[in-house]
């Protein structure tokens, strides 16, 4: 198969070309940028040029190729709705390529929307339109071409990982560094769920080779206490580990704070009983007490 793929140079995105390439598959790689290009070129994917708000760019390469995954995704949280708005509609202008076929369309989403009843793990089957979530925004347009007919699966994803990024928890880690303390909220309970990198590119692949839609979480560790990722945390950087009230938190996490206290765990059982997915790679915790740190 040839595969769009938006993200291509990211984090996840440039893991899931280097699987995809692995498995035989040819990769068409969306960049804006001449670097982007390079990097794509070196990992022997062919190179599209264009950008989430060029929705010309999206149809052509959707257009062109066999099956398109999209995992690229504005995470600035000061335009939530700015970013929402620009998902849905690079949703609407590459499904729309894809009407009248059974190309799969693969959209990335996370894996907190599956949760039913807070303080219990998120799952497959669950959707709420009407949650506050902005990502919801993802799975609505999603929604809106699967009636009419379009091949779409959802790709949730918890804290990705490996020891060079760490999804949110990376962002703990410089506050950590930052404020010479690891800290987490109370009792440090809630929970989140995580995978490594290299396992969530491969579910990708098995995923856009099953070709059969549907909702799967890409979910290795279905929870892990925010007071253990804050003591590997501080075991990593040599620093105390504390913990901080509702409001000292909101002081201390700054824009992470609507993070922090929340459970975001996930289960991924469904995933692994549909697909045969079975994460090989280091958990959450082995690849902070590696993580490099700059």
């Amino acid at each position: 198969m040839q595969v769009f793929i938006t993200g291509a140079t990211g984090f996840i995105g440039s893991a899931i070309v280097k699987e995809l390439l692995a498995g035989g598959h040819q990769v068409l790689g969306l960049t804006r940028s001449d670097m982007g290009e390079r990097y794509l070129i070196a990992a022997g994917a062919n190179v599209h040029r264009g950008s989430l708000d060029d929705l010309d760019s999206l149809r052509s390469g959707a257009a062109k190729s066999d099956g398109v995954i999209h995992c690229a995704y504005n995470n600035d949280f000061s335009k939530m709705e700015e970013t929402s708005r620009q998902e849905s509609l690079a949703i609407e202008a590459m499904g729309n390529e894809l009407v009248g076929s059974q190309r799969p369309l693969l959209i990335t989403s996370v894996a907190a929307m599956g949760i039913a009843i807070p303080g219990r793990p998120g799952t497959e089957n669950h959707f709420d339109p009407n949650q506050q979530n902005p990502r919801k925004a993802t799975e609505i347009a999603g929604l809106a071409l699967a009636n009419r007919g379009v091949n779409v699966s959802v790709v949730r994803l918890p804290q990705v990982h490996n020891t060079v990024r760490q999804g949110i928890v990376s962002g703990l880690i410089n506050v950590a560094k930052e404020k010479k303390i690891s800290a987490y909220i109370g009792e440090g309970t809630n929970r989140w769920s995580a995978a490594h990198v290299l396992d969530v590119a491969h579910l990708y692949r098995l995923v856009l080779e099953n070709q059969e839609a549907g909702r799967y979480h890409a979910v290795a560790e279905e929870g892990i206490r925010l007071s253990i990722i804050a003591d590997a945390i501080g075991k990593r950087l040599a620093i105390p580990v504390v913990s901080l009230s509702v409001e000292e938190a909101k002081h201390h996490f700054g824009p992470l704070a609507m993070f922090v206290g929340l459970d975001m765990s996930a289960s991924g059982w469904q995933t692994r009983e549909r697909l045969g997915w079975n994460p090989t790679n280091p958990g959450l915790v082995q690849d902070i007490s590696k993580t490099i740190i700059l």
